[in-house]
């Protein structure tokens, strides 16, 4: 899959700044209609995402559209109409508050028949957030209900919402926590969701970090979630994405370092042996399934 290290939301009804998110650096460009647009202007955002879609090239992006959730009276809509209106230009339908299997059921019949109905030659995949208790309690069902599921998505501040946690900062995503909690207070949840993705073979994304002017914080925040395995982070503003992208960028050393795994790995297979040493250290099968998604990233990044 390409890479989603950076993944900027851009509110739907602000047409402006659309066409400098087709020219920003992020890998992702995500078109949202939920949380970012005002109830008033629901249906309008959602008209101008469709004709953004058509009056931009998106070839050189990943680009997705964020719906309402599911159980409110915007979010079919926005899946038939979003799908039916640009369903051959968009990469993935963002699914917010995924509680249980039945939303991506859902969704992934009404994708089967529009894709159908259109005669899209390609398949629309899903991104599901999951923002609460009950959604990271059945994560692992959630990122197996459907081929269509590309990434399972941390949403922080629902979920803090949902388990009734105290909220420390303004925009309830991610700052401040160090005057709280001594440690990572959401490595569990976000470690759980990491789990359930990676066993399901789809990408596991991080949150966004809520204050965009504080690029220390957004640092260890992305360094704390690459470490957990995340393969990428939400942006809330086009000033995040460098950093982000920096974080989730594979170090020169550090793909050197795989190659010489992949090559030793190689040379035990062709002359028959069991045990890989690199560097003086013995090396499993593990660490060349690490050192191989590595190269992957690195290749789809133009790095090698």
């Amino acid at each position: 899959m390409k890479p989603r290290r950076s993944n900027l939301s851009v509110p739907g009804h602000v047409a402006k700044m659309h066409a400098k998110a087709v020219e920003c650096a992020a890998d992702v460009v995500m078109l949202d209609l939920e949380d970012s647009v005002p109830v008033d202007q629901k249906e309008q955002a959602r008209l101008q995402v469709i004709k953004t879609l058509h009056d931009y090239d998106w070839s050189q992006k990943t680009v997705t559209v964020r719906i309402n959730s599911l159980d409110t009276q915007f979010g079919y809509r926005d899946l038939l109409e979003v799908a039916e209106g640009a369903g051959a230009i968009i990469d993935a339908i963002v699914i917010p508050k995924v509680n249980t299997v039945s939303d991506i059921h859902f969704a992934d019949h009404m994708l089967n028949g529009i894709e159908i109905a259109k005669k899209l030659q390609t398949t629309i995949g899903i991104e599901a957030s999951i923002e609460t208790a009950q959604g990271l309690s059945n994560a692992a069902e959630i990122a197996l209900a459907s081929p269509r599921i590309i990434t399972l998505v941390f949403g922080i501040a629902d979920y803090s919402a949902s388990v009734g946690a105290r909220l420390v900062s303004i925009s309830g995503h991610g700052e401040k926590e160090e005057d709280l909690y001594p440690g990572h207070r959401w490595h569990y949840p976000l470690s759980k969701m990491v789990m359930s993705a990676k066993a399901a073979g789809v990408m596991a994304i991080d949150a966004p970090y809520g204050n965009f002017k504080d690029a220390d914080g957004l640092r260890k925040s992305a360094i704390m979630t690459c470490a957990l395995g995340c393969d990428g982070k939400w942006a809330i503003h086009p000033a995040q994405i460098d950093v982000i992208n920096e974080v989730f960028t594979p170090a020169s050393e550090d793909i050197t370092l795989a190659q010489k795994v992949l090559q030793a790995n190689e040379r035990a297979l062709a002359t028959g042996k069991g045990a890989i040493a690199v560097e003086g250290r013995m090396v499993d099968q593990a660490t060349v399934r690490m050192a191989q998604q590595l190269c992957s990233l690195a290749k789809h990044l133009g790095l090698m």
